[in-house]
């Protein structure tokens, strides 16, 4: 019987049959009787059925799909900011900084916003030079809406977009003794000191929680659209909130304290809100710990570094200050993970394990 006879006559006998899968081709099987060759075909199916066939086809492509599959859990594709661009407000020092280089270095495009244009020139020549990212600086004063506007078209003339925007800025206001003994001496502290004033109050509350909404709320359009031009990724908006408002101590200034509790709840209540409206944006906030800036420490050096007196961490349960990388880790999950939306992270080195919250 010749193959194509054979061929016809399978065909017929198993046309009606439920193979074991989608045929991928003929083998022959060929045997002699009385003088004669015949033939008898044994296909071969895309089939789990058939291990030998499977592994013999798709050992490749497993292989390949389980190296695709793991490379997305290579660091630079989980925490990925290549291309990315980003604002940052109060870049110049302290913890903005820290966010400022952990974006540049990871290939981010990172405008530095603050109001000294020297300081934020130091930056760039100090941080600035043969890295993968860009740091430009831009000189504003976002605790006015007017300067706020500004800052939106500008970003608008030069990007399509805005990826990330880290709301950091903020002043500490002034402190108080605290412990007394009487309640006259309590008041003498708290209501009688001459550095107790509304103007204090307002002033630090200025600073530290209405800028977070009015920037956040003009930069909305550019944000979202960040989803369309880097197709899967949503904006994201970092506020830089603080331990101080989540303590129950406090810590000698009440006026700080309580501008930086308002942060975080301003978070939770524009997260949200966007959220509800259906926007792409994700708002986030960090709560650092101790960690090296202008305000705990005083200053700054000639690359904008500051040092933390060992008294403000000797107690803490990492029995050290935060350094620039445990900041660069969280702005960066805060940054890429998709998944965080309406959350304070605290980056505290166990403070709140051991002041309480």
């Amino acid at each position: 019987m010749s193959r194509v006879s054979a061929l016809a006559k399978w065909s017929g006998k198993h046309n009606s049959m439920e193979l074991p899968g989608r045929i991928m081709g003929i083998k022959w099987k060929h045997s002699t009787i009385n003088g004669k060759t015949l033939f008898t075909p044994k296909p071969y199916y895309l089939s789990f059925n058939c291990p030998h066939v499977f592994r013999k086809h798709f050992s490749t492509s497993l292989r390949n799909m389980s190296s695709q599959s793991n490379n997305n859990f290579l660091l630079g594709e989980v925490f990925n900011v290549k291309g990315r661009v980003a604002l940052v407000t109060g870049g110049g020092s302290g913890i903005g900084l820290m966010a400022t280089q952990a974006l540049a270095v990871n290939g981010a495009k990172v405008y530095i916003v603050g109001r000294t244009g020297e300081k934020l020139d130091n930056v760039v020549k100090a941080h600035g030079q043969n890295i993968a990212g860009e740091i430009i600086p831009i000189t504003a004063d976002i605790t006015m809406k007017s300067d706020i506007a500004n800052l939106v078209k500008e970003i608008e003339s030069r990007e399509k977009c805005l990826c990330i925007l880290i709301n950091n800025a903020g002043v500490s206001g002034n402190t108080q003794e605290t412990e007394a003994k009487t309640a006259d001496e309590m008041k003498k502290n708290l209501f009688d000191a001459e550095n107790s004033t509304f103007d204090d109050w307002c002033s630090t509350y200025r600073t530290n929680v209405p800028q977070l909404f009015f920037m956040t709320t003009a930069f909305l359009p550019l944000l979202e659209k960040s989803s369309e031009v880097h197709h899967g990724y949503s904006g994201t908006v970092i506020n830089i909130s603080s331990i101080s408002g989540i303590v129950k101590s406090s810590q000698h200034h009440f006026g700080y304290n309580a501008s930086k509790a308002a942060a975080i709840q301003l978070t939770k209540l524009l997260a949200s809100e966007v959220a509800n409206n259906g926007l792409k944006v994700r708002i986030n906030s960090i709560a650092p710990g101790v960690f090296p800036s202008e305000m705990t420490a005083g200053g700054s050096g000639e690359d904008q570094k500051s040092h933390v007196d060992k008294e403000k961490y000797q107690k803490l349960p990492a029995r050290r200050p935060g350094k620039d990388q445990d900041m660069a880790g969280a702005v960066l999950f805060a940054a890429a993970n998709q998944y965080l939306n309406g959350q304070t992270v605290a980056v505290d080195g166990g403070y709140l394990l051991h002041a309480g919250a």
